[in-house]
């Protein structure tokens, strides 16, 4: 009797649905990079009275000044963006290289180890204010100084705990035994092997970035007013909630979906994640 075999899984659903996934997370990002082609009105042009209810001439009725609360949504997110993808590429930039080193390194791993710990203990809200306001000018440079301060020394202790393993692997061990350095080894034997690693960490470092300096506009220790920033409409309309909730609901989707379209991108396009798709 001949066996049936069973029906191989389809792999293009699962590539389209990945596919499908990436797009539909990027979207939103690209928006709120473009938005400000995509405003209606000026942004710090009174349209309507304040607190204005949404209506023909304000989709999402107007802030604490009268302003179209569409436009300064569609306009708040592009540096926010920009900020928090610089945090990411240094954090995780840094965290790599210097993860990869210590890993190699037994006295560097145990410094970058006991510097995390000192740094965890920190409470990130005293770290952030302590640099800010330390900081000449403050503004939204200082905050992005804090996050990456902040956030080096966790991210290395990640990199440096996944790159352990592999720094006592054959390949390493025979690079160091004819004679390589220490960064050709980091750089080219074991980083490589630590993409799924790497992109993940990029992309919670990015979301932790989307929250901090957020935090920092809301306690406006970073972007001061007038500025369009999404952290600081919350903290602006907020004593108008009542009267034209949009004015504090928009910019709070805007930042959670900001953060989830990231989280969604770096899980999708994470080489794990890809090599199961390829399985399947």
């Amino acid at each position: 009797m001949t066996a049936v075999p069973l029906a191989a899984p389809r792999r293009a659903p699962r590539r389209r649905k990945a596919l499908a996934l990436t797009a539909a997370a990027v979207l939103p990002l690209l928006l709120a990079l473009t938005g400000p082609l995509f405003a209606p009105h000026s942004l710090d042009t009174p349209v309507t009275v304040p607190f204005a209810a949404p209506g023909a001439g304000a989709l999402l009725g107007g802030d604490q000044l009268g302003r179209d609360v569409l436009s300064r949504v569609l306009h708040g997110g592009t540096l926010l963006i920009l900020g928090a993808l610089l945090v990411a590429v240094v954090t995780t930039g840094v965290a790599a290289l210097v993860g990869c080193v210590a890993a190699l390194r037994p006295a560097l791993g145990r410094a970058v180890e006991r510097g995390a710990d000192v740094a965890i203990l920190l409470p990130p809200v005293l770290g952030i204010m302590l640099i800010a306001l330390a900081w000449p000018g403050g503004g939204r440079w200082a905050v992005i100084a804090a996050a990456i301060t902040l956030g080096v020394p966790y991210a290395v202790r990640v990199v440096a705990a996944a790159a352990s393993p592999l720094a006592t692997a054959g390949y390493a061990e025979a690079a160091l035994a004819r004679g390589e350095s220490t960064s050709y080894v980091a750089l080219r034997e074991i980083l490589p092997n630590l993409r799924a690693t790497v992109l993940t960490l990029f992309g919670l470092r990015f979301v932790e970035a989307v929250y901090v300096i957020s935090m920092a506009g809301f306690l406006q220790i970073g972007p001061q007013p007038p500025a369009s920033d999404w952290s600081l409409m919350v903290r602006e309309n907020a004593p108008g909630i009542l009267l034209n909730p949009w004015a504090v609901l928009a910019p709070s989707i805007a930042i959670a979906m900001l953060a989830t379209t990231v989280s969604l991108v770096t899980h999708t396009l994470s080489p794990d994640t890809a090599k199961a798709v390829t399985r399947a």
